[in-house]
């Protein structure tokens, strides 16, 4: 062990200090872990060369030497280990990874390319959380990669992994257009199929504002660009709820896209865009005429409420423009507009509020308070003076 100890220094020359290496072989197995993972080929290959034993054990990882070698692209490395019996391709750490799927992860081709050529490889084998080579190289954009793993008639193109996510779905979701073109191609892969958790592809691109993969998953006929998921949610949903205003003027030139479709809870994309204070893409949905901009949810809430309890002034500016807006609406507790955004010491939407004549500022809620008294509750010294101001012209 000690000639190879010397030799094995010699090839991490320059690395790090290894005069501490002993003869105990765990701690020169250590380093052979170490030689596969720094991309040290020549390490790894006197080990084999010289017979070392320990070529197929694991650390406490589950990783074998050529999984570690797999995972960091090292093409020699994998042929080396290939050539001595104990280089098993299909070799699983703890998780039940195959070096083929830590190649595929990391879209090393050429590693993926020699395991495939293996006689006794398994390309579409999954692992504990059923992720398999192309779902992982589909969840990273690796083109060439899985363009590899779809020429393999054991590859499914459309198998679910343990989160019933599908790899068209993981490839929309990361906006990886040239994958989703190719998932597309196969004929097993239907583009309206939802995942395990009722989300489609569409929906997974539009949430995350990937406005070409959305106008390419628009292409198929089939393709229904309102699908809901199980909470009611559509793809236009999420899209005015992250402020993705270039996917939600792409789906609103679809003309089977309801832009006023409430969710599970009674709540539109209007809601949602208003919640998070994206303006324009309240401007956006205020232009379609289907868009009621005083719809309440399930409780009573209406999107001049979200506006004012969240503070965004110039939402409120926006929906208090529209006729159609009751600015003193209350919720099914009997909160208005103005009484949620003193509760939040929003001075400017308070002051907006007390513009419109409508307003109430002595309503109570159906506990007996006021805007004044929420205010003072919470001591909200500049909204307190408003409303006492607004109490005294009274």
């Amino acid at each position: 062990m000690k000639g190879i100890s010397r030799e094995i220094s010699q090839a991490f020359s320059g690395v790090g200090h290894l005069d501490d290496w002993d003869n105990d072989t765990g701690s020169v197995f250590n380093r052979l872990y170490c030689a596969a993972h720094l991309r040290i080929v020549e390490a790894l290959a006197v080990l084999v060369q010289r017979g070392y034993s320990g070529i197929k054990e694991r650390d406490s990882e589950g990783y074998a030497p050529p999984a570690w070698a797999a995972q960091n692209r090292q093409e020699e490395t994998v042929k080396t280990s290939r050539r001595r019996e104990e280089g098993d391709p299909e070799t699983l750490d703890n998780r039940g990874r195959t070096p083929l799927l830590y190649a595929a992860w990391n879209g090393h081709k050429e590693v993926v390319k020699l395991l495939l050529g293996q006689p006794d490889i398994h390309p579409d084998k999954a692992d504990v959380d059923g992720g398999t080579p192309l779902s992982y190289a589909t969840w990273n954009g690796h083109e060439q990669v899985v363009k590899m793993l779809l020429e393999r008639e054991e590859v499914k193109p459309d198998r679910l992994d343990n989160d019933g996510r599908r790899p068209l779905s993981l490839a929309a979701w990361n906006g990886h257009e040239a994958t989703v073109k190719m998932l597309l191609g196969r004929d097993e892969v239907l583009p309206n199929r939802p995942d395990g958790n009722g989300r489609t592809a569409l929906l997974n691109a539009a949430w995350n504002g990937h406005e070409e993969v959305v106008k390419i998953l628009l292409n198929p006929e089939e393709v229904n660009p309102d699908k809901p998921d199980g909470f009611g949610r559509t793809p236009l949903f999420y899209a005015a709820r992250d402020g993705h205003e270039g996917v939600v003027k792409i789906l609103l030139r679809e003309e089977r896209v309801n832009p006023d479709q409430p969710d599970n809870y009674g709540q539109t994309p209007l809601m949602h865009a208003v919640l998070n204070g994206h303006e324009q893409v309240v401007k956006t949905l205020l232009g379609r005429e289907e868009v009621h901009p005083d719809k309440p949810d399930d409780y009573g809430q209406t999107p001049l409420f979200c506006a004012a309890g969240e503070g965004h002034e110039g939402v409120v500016k926006i929906l208090l423009r529209r006729e159609e807006v009751d600015p003193d609406r209350p919720d099914e507790d009997g909160q208005t507009p103005l009484f949620c955004a003193a509760a939040g010491g929003h001075e400017e939407v308070v002051k907006m509020l007390l513009g419109r004549e409508e307003v109430d500022p002595q309503k109570s809620n159906h506990e007996g308070l006021t805007p004044l008294m929420i205010a003072e509750s919470c001591g909200h010294e500049r909204v307190i003076a408003l409303l006492e101001h607004r109490a005294h012209r009274m």
